[in-house]
């Protein structure tokens, strides 16, 4: 038992060494983490396309809302992560 904690340990040590500092933006003199900036920028996209999802009548037939644009929120913020922030 005391083996497998051990490797545990070993192996999260490991994973942590990558983590070499967190990317950050500099907005109007203070450092804002990445993530942050995604997700206001995603939830701001989300909202236009809800407004352009209505105007043609597609919001009417989607069957769980709320799972939807949760989904398409986070979705936009990894793709946002991915393509700016590497």
């Amino acid at each position: 038992m005391r083996g497998m904690w051990l490797s545990v340990g070993v192996a999260g040590a490991a994973l942590l060494g990558g983590c070499a500092g967190a990317p950050t933006v500099y907005i109007a003199g203070s450092y804002f983490p990445a993530w942050l900036v995604s997700v206001l920028g995603a939830i701001v996209l989300t909202v236009l396309l809800r407004v352009l999802l209505i105007r043609s009548g597609v919001d009417d037939a989607l069957p769980a809302r709320l799972a939807v644009y949760v989904s398409l929120t986070l979705a936009l913020t990894f793709a946002a992560l991915l393509f700016f922030f590497e």
